[in-house]
């Protein structure tokens, strides 16, 4: 195997049916002033899928992203997570949904349901795309995971290796 051909683990087709289904676990739980909080880059695939899955829903949310970092461009967490930009719009009061890619070390997830409260948020919930298998507990598990994934490295579908696949339509693995 290449590094240009990775492993289909979940098609194109699996992706949006998992994607729907997440939508209608979510949506009894949200509201119109529900505020959807992308963590960039990867999760922005997800949020953008997820967000129209919910107005299907008649869940017409409001948009918003964190970008944090904590894996740079390689393939290990650094163990700290940088915040690069901040929230835009005001969260105080409302509920919001802090969607992602992947869950891995919980690391970003966790910083990210963090500032979100601290932001004024009446009620936190996350979403993630996968969750891999962990050894050890993380700080936060997810309320709404779309695919338990196995501990591969995984690209597309916002997965990335050095800032490149994430457009993939599917999830691949590398390894």
């Amino acid at each position: 195997m290449s590094l240009t051909e990775p492993v289909v683990l979940i098609s194109e087709a699996e992706v949006a049916a998992r994607v729907e289904a997440l939508a209608d676990q979510i949506a009894p739980r949200i509201d119109d002033e529900t505020v959807v909080v992308c963590l960039l880059t990867g999760g922005i695939w997800f949020a953008a899928d997820l967000t129209r899955a919910l107005a299907r829903r008649g869940r017409m949310v409001a948009f918003d992203a964190l970008w944090l970092a904590s894996y740079k461009d390689g393939r290990h967490s650094s163990g700290r997570c940088e915040v690069r930009a901040d929230l835009q719009r005001p969260i105080a009061g409302r509920k919001a949904l802090v969607v992602d890619d992947v869950f891995d070390t919980g690391l970003s997830l966790s910083e990210a349901a963090r500032l979100v409260r601290d932001s004024g948020a009446r009620e936190v919930l996350t979403a993630v795309f996968a969750r891999k298998p962990w050894p050890t507990p993380r700080a936060r598990e997810p309320d709404f995971v779309g695919w338990e994934a196995p501990g591969r490295f995984l690209v597309g579908y916002g997965m990335d290796v050095s800032g490149g696949m994430r457009g993939l339509p599917y999830v691949g693995a590398m390894d």
